[in-house]
């Protein structure tokens, strides 16, 4: 049977990332403590009200196994038990004073063998691979443990951007409406004309990223006395955590800020999702029209929305 490339590539880099882990766990496997043991050692101490059970949980060890560490721990006088204070047969492990200097001295010679490892690398080349790893991470685990705490947004351009905008839009309405590759050059006329007339003071695109990516937009352009809203998309991955809220309660509160009388955007019959949420945002239909898109004919519809005085 013929294995799969990625397969035989993923065990590649597992077979890599095996030798190296070894390489940056030689420290502690030349204490008096084994990986397990400091694996436990440190959810313990960066833990509330750690029980054996939430341990098994988070460190997927078997009940038997994670017993015998906890006691050798006991004997090595680093951890304690203490009694639960509203159920006195339920018990907390705690880190003594000296398990904390044990761990304290452990990370110290762990970052310093890290240090070693990254330190040919160039600034550039240290942030990539720790994208690089939070990508790994977060694809293994579909982005479930990813919060708006872990997603920056801004609004400063830089060189590229525009690019991966145009990239984004491509791939995602390709996947999600199947629009051809005119659509792609579609985008790319009107971020040209946004850029020919970009006014610093009335215009804005926020970005939010993600380890470095771009994971989703939103713009305002001036149109004299109102604003439109524009390219305003989520990567898939991204959804349901409540950033596109976040991205357009910051293009609203802009327009009032800069005096907006009013908000408009257009859109198509097929993006319904998008139609749903404008209306629970008191976006109001103005106009309709059938239109002549890259394929096919589509209705297209204007909302608008009046700002607060």
């Amino acid at each position: 049977m013929k294995e799969n490339r990625n397969v035989t590539a993923i065990r590649k880099f597992s077979r890599f990332y095996t030798n190296l882990l070894g390489l940056l766990d030689q420290y502690i496997l030349e204490s008096k403590f084994s990986l397990s043991q400091v694996r436990v050692l440190h959810e313990i101490g960066t833990s509330d009200n750690c029980t054996p059970t939430k341990l098994s949980e988070i460190l997927c060890l078997d009940a038997g196994y994670l017993s015998r560490i906890l006691k050798q721990l006991e004997k090595a006088k680093v951890i304690e038990r203490k009694s639960s204070p509203e159920d006195g047969r339920s018990y907390f492990l705690h880190m003594t004073d000296y398990g904390r200097e044990v761990i304290t001295a452990l990370h110290s010679c762990s970052n310093t063998q890290i240090n070693k490892l990254i330190e040919p690398l160039s600034k550039s080349q240290q942030s990539q691979l720790v994208q690089s790893m939070s990508v790994i991470e977060n694809l293994l685990t579909s982005n479930k443990n990813t919060t708006l705490d872990d997603i920056t947004i801004r609004h400063k351009l830089m060189s590229g951007d525009i690019g991966s905008l145009i990239h984004m839009h491509g791939w995602i309405y390709n996947k999600e409406c199947h629009y051809p590759l005119a659509f792609e050059g579609y985008v790319s006329e009107t971020f040209h004309q946004f850029m020919e007339n970009y006014d610093e003071d009335k215009d804005r695109i926020w970005l939010a990223e993600h380890n470095g990516k771009i994971i989703g937009s939103i713009g305002i352009v001036k149109h004299a006395d109102k604003a439109q809203l524009r390219w305003f998309l989520l990567d898939p991955d991204y959804r349901s955590i409540g950033l596109g809220k976040k991205l357009i309660s910051k293009a609203l509160n802009y327009c009032k800020q800069k005096k907006y009388f009013s908000v408009f955007l257009t859109t198509t019959e097929d993006q319904q999702q998008a139609i749903s949420m404008y209306k629970k945002l008191g976006f109001v239909r103005t106009l309709e029209r059938e239109i002549q898109t890259w394929e096919n004919r589509l209705m297209e519809y204007t909302f608008e929305l009046e700002l607060d005085k």
